[in-house]
C-alpha cells in the first residue's frame, strides 16, 4: 500500500540518547552491519536499499582490468528486479545524498533527479510504502526503526509517470528506451505468431483426421 509522505516530526536527540539507541541497536544486530558513533556526535552505518525500476538504467559500459570505470561508452539495460546494495554513511546524509551515493557507486549515468527514495514499513498488519523528502536522513531513521527489515526497509524506484522530469533524460537515452521497447514489442508479436502458428498447424491436423476417408 502506498501512502502520501507522512508527517513525522524529527526527534533531536541529544548525543547520551544517540550512544544509548547505537548500543541497543548493535546488540540486535546478526549480520555484522552495526553503528559507530564518533566524538563529534555523528554516527556512520549501513543502510540496505532494494531496486525496483520500471525503466532501464544507463551505464557507463567500459571496464578495466575486470572493474567498471567511468568512461564515455555508455548502455542502457533492465536492472533485476529484487536487486539489494548495502551503502556505508553517516547521520548527516540526506536522502538526496544517499541517492546520489548509490547512482555513482554503481556507476549509473542517469540523472539522480529521475529517482525517489522510499521507506516500506509493518503497521497494524499491513506494509506502508511512502516517499521520503530529500531532506531526511536514512540513517537516523534506521537507528530510530531497529537493524530489522521487516519492521524498515529502503526502496529506490523511478518517480511516478506524472512527476517524471522528462527534460532530464538525455537524446541517447530516449532512443536507447525507443530501442528496448521496439525490441519488446518484436519479441511479443513473434511469441504471438508461433502461439497461432501452433494452434494452426493443430486444427490442420484434426481437420485432416476428420476429412479422411472411411
Amino acid at each position: 500500500k502506498d501512502v502520501q509522505k507522512e508527517r513525522e516530526p524529527h526527534v533531536y536527540l541529544s548525543k547520551e540518547e544517540v550512544k544509548e539507541k547505537i548500543q541497543s541497536y548493535n546488540s540486535s544486530v546478526t549480520d555484522k552491519l552495526k553503528m559507530t558513533l564518533n566524538a563529534n556526535g555523528i554516527y556512520t552505518g549501513f543502510i540496505k536499499v532494494q531496486m525496483e525500476l520500471c525503466r532501464p538504467i544507463t551505464v557507463h559500459s567500459s571496464q578495466r582490468q575486470g572493474r567498471c570505470v567511468p568512461s564515455n561508452q555508455q548502455t542502457a539495460f533492465y536492472l533485476p528486479d529484487g536487486c539489494v546494495n548495502t551503502l556505508h554513511i553517516s547521520s548527516t546524509n540526506t536522502v538526496r545524498e544517499v541517492i546520489e551515493a548509490l547512482l555513482k557507486k554503481f556507476f549509473v549515468a542517469d540523472n539522480p533527479a529521475k529517482f525517489a527514495l522510499y521507506k516500506r514499513c509493518h503497521k497494524e498488519d499491513q506494509v506502508y510504502t511512502c516517499k521520503l523528502s530529500d531532506r531526511e536522513h536514512p540513517l537516523y531513521l534506521r537507528l530510530v526503526a531497529g537493524p530489522k527489515t521487516e519492521m524498515l526497509s529502503f526502496v529506490l524506484r523511478e518517480h511516478e509517470t506524472g512527476e517524471v522530469m522528462w527534460e532530464a533524460f538525455s537524446i541517447p537515452e530516449l532512443q536507447n528506451f525507443l530501442r528496448i521497447l521496439d525490441k519488446e514489442e518484436n519479441d511479443q508479436l513473434q511469441i504471438l505468431k508461433n502461439r497461432y502458428a501452433a494452434y494452426q498447424g493443430k486444427l490442420e491436423e484434426a481437420l485432416r483426421g476428420v476429412l479422411k476417408p472411411g
